[in-house]
């Protein structure tokens, strides 16, 4: 496991390496998840891309830091971790508020982002109204209050199936979060709204989402990509908000496709 003081957080990583010519590709984790639900997508990824993942402040291994923490500060937290890296001109894939992270990165620290792949998340998401609603369920009766609503938007019927461990698994993890953390993030969602500057992105974007997504629908990230200059849309079928987890293969054929698409020198829609 590797870790790094960023910004007073400690920061939970993992740095998977390939040859210097390769591209670096960054994973930025959804809501009350940690960065092994990227894990189908890296083991077909691995080799033929430099890797890196990290728990977001609030989430898996890393601090929760000081609160409240906006999402400009997760991205902050993510500026500080690429340049310790030394790190530049990085492909950042963000699902949900790792979408979020991706376009403040991008409005804040240009010089780091070479493409984005924007996965089931939007420039705003949510209203004021529901996210207060979920923070007061948290507060009041704790994640494992809210894991089966949250789960019919994560998943779909089919992979919510008894039988199915995973299933089991990924609810263990939403529910072991840590409860500051998930409301702090909670809050931050809340508060972003990148619809203006979502307009003067100026990188290669990919907007992809499941067509079953119930946290972010397909008709929001259709919005999205509509309000990029040039970005890209793809809908993953038989697939709801965490495509990572619950159709690795196609989406992970979708970003490799996308990659392939953007010559060494590109660098604008």
């Amino acid at each position: 496991m590797q870790f790094a003081r960023i910004n007073d957080v400690t920061i939970h990583y993992q740095v998977i390496g390939a040859p210097a010519d390769r591209p670096v590709i960054v994973f930025i984790n959804s809501l009350g998840t940690d960065f092994r639900i990227w894990r189908d997508v890296v083991v077909r990824l691995a080799g033929d891309f430099a890797i890196i993942l990290y728990d977001k402040r609030g989430h898996g291994l890393s601090d929760v830091g000081q609160l409240p923490a906006s999402i400009e500060d997760h991205a902050t937290d993510l500026a500080g971790l690429l340049d310790l890296l030394s790190v530049k001109d990085a492909v950042i894939c963000g699902l949900s508020v790792g979408g979020l992270i991706a376009q403040s990165l991008h409005q804040r620290r240009r010089d780091l982002v070479r493409a984005l792949i924007l996965s089931d998340t939007a420039p705003k998401i949510g209203t004021a109204e529901s996210w207060n609603a979920r923070i007061a369920a948290v507060e009041k009766n704790g994640i494992g209050s809210i894991v089966d609503s949250i789960m019919e938007r994560w998943f779909t019927p089919a992979f919510r199936r008894p039988e199915n461990t995973a299933y089991s698994g990924y609810c263990n993890m939403l529910s072991r979060q840590p409860v500051e953390g998930y409301i702090a993030a909670c809050e931050a969602i809340r508060d972003a709204d990148f619809t203006e500057a979502a307009k003067r992105i100026a990188v290669p974007t990919i907007c992809i989402v499941g067509d079953q997504d119930g946290s972010t629908p397909p008709d929001l990230v259709l919005a999205t990509a509509k309000l990029i200059p040039g970005a890209r849309y793809e809908v993953i079928p038989d697939c709801a908000h965490i495509p990572c987890v619950e159709q690795p293969e196609a989406l992970t054929a979708i970003i490799r496709a996308f990659l392939t698409s953007i010559s060494p020198g590109e660098s604008s829609p």
